[in-house]
């Protein structure tokens, strides 16, 4: 117990300016302090602490509960929120609040046709070759629901990170990848010539029926080694965000189900989730910018 508190406890029975003199404190002391505890406003700083909680708590809920502290900063910044992303991950911690790290990739679904030709590497390790449609990366994951096995097949733009096409079925035939990219090509109005789609060396990416529908569209195919996921690791990195952020969270009883779930994320990736190798905005918003900046330029 404060000296404060014991003349608190005793004053009904004597003398204030006496128990202050004997416990050796002042009586302006003892008033402010008594005025303290009747205080039922708080203090601006913890005011503004108590709003800065609600709004990362909000910001969070609003991501999906996928967000760290350095995304929800980016929010709070883009709202004029003045804060350090320190504070703000010192507050979630508080709060028992924590954003969704994706976990290392492995390839799962590579199955190499023997006899298939392959197209050379033309990417290089190079996925962003600084502007859009200079690289799209394909690749195949597997899923699963109640009513069996899926695999969902999509194509990225390496440059704005969009998702630009995709595709989800109970088998790994070449049509689940024709279907992909005639997505992508239809999202970017037709006019892809030139555009390489890497991939790795899977069946499905080396079937002449995919080769034929590249040509038809102008695209120029590319394949990394097998096997080796830095060869491809645009699309590997797509399949770890997906999987973490959204698909392990779930639960899918049909096929339906899954198909419905992974169109509202992949629209939340694509739109609104931020993306820290664009500077904190989303592949929508990174591509509005790219086109008005080519524009201006």
């Amino acid at each position: 117990m404060s000296r404060f508190e014991l003349i608190a406890a005793e004053c009904a029975d004597h003398d204030i300016a006496t128990l202050t003199e004997l416990l050796g404190v002042s009586r302006s002391g003892y008033y402010a302090w008594e005025a303290r505890q009747r205080r039922t406003e708080p203090t601006a700083r913890q005011q503004w602490r108590r709003d800065l909680e609600v709004k990362i708590l909000a910001h969070w809920k609003e991501s999906k509960r996928t967000y760290g502290s350095p995304r929800i900063t980016a929010d709070l910044h883009a709202a004029g929120v003045s804060v350090s992303v320190n504070t703000v991950a010192a507050i979630m911690a508080e709060m028992g609040i924590e954003g969704i790290s994706p976990r290392t990739f492995k390839v799962k679904t590579t199955v190499v046709d023997p006899a298939a030709s392959f197209p050379p590497d033309r990417v290089g390790r190079i996925f962003d070759q600084g502007r859009l449609d200079a690289v799209w990366t394909s690749d195949i994951t597997y899923l699963t629901c109640g009513e069996g096995d899926a695999y969902l097949c999509a194509i990225r733009d390496e440059h704005s990170r969009r998702v630009l096409g995709w595709s989800v079925a109970d088998h790994m035939r070449t049509e689940l990848v024709e279907q992909a990219v005639d997505a992508a090509v239809f999202t970017r109005g037709g006019s892809v010539a030139g555009t390489i789609l890497h991939s790795d060396r899977g069946s499905q990416y080396t079937s002449h029926d995919l080769a034929k529908a590249c040509s038809d569209h102008g695209l120029r195919r590319s394949m990394g080694a097998t096997g080796i996921c830095w060869d491809n690791a645009g699309s590997e990195s797509l399949w770890s965000t997906v999987k973490h952020e959204y698909y392990k969270r779930h639960a899918f009883t049909t096929y339906a189900n899954l198909t419905a779930g992974l169109d509202n994320y992949l629209h939340y990736y694509n739109h609104d989730r931020r993306h820290s190798s664009l500077g904190m905005i989303s592949p929508i918003d990174f591509e509005i910018a790219a086109r008005i900046n080519q524009q201006s330029s």
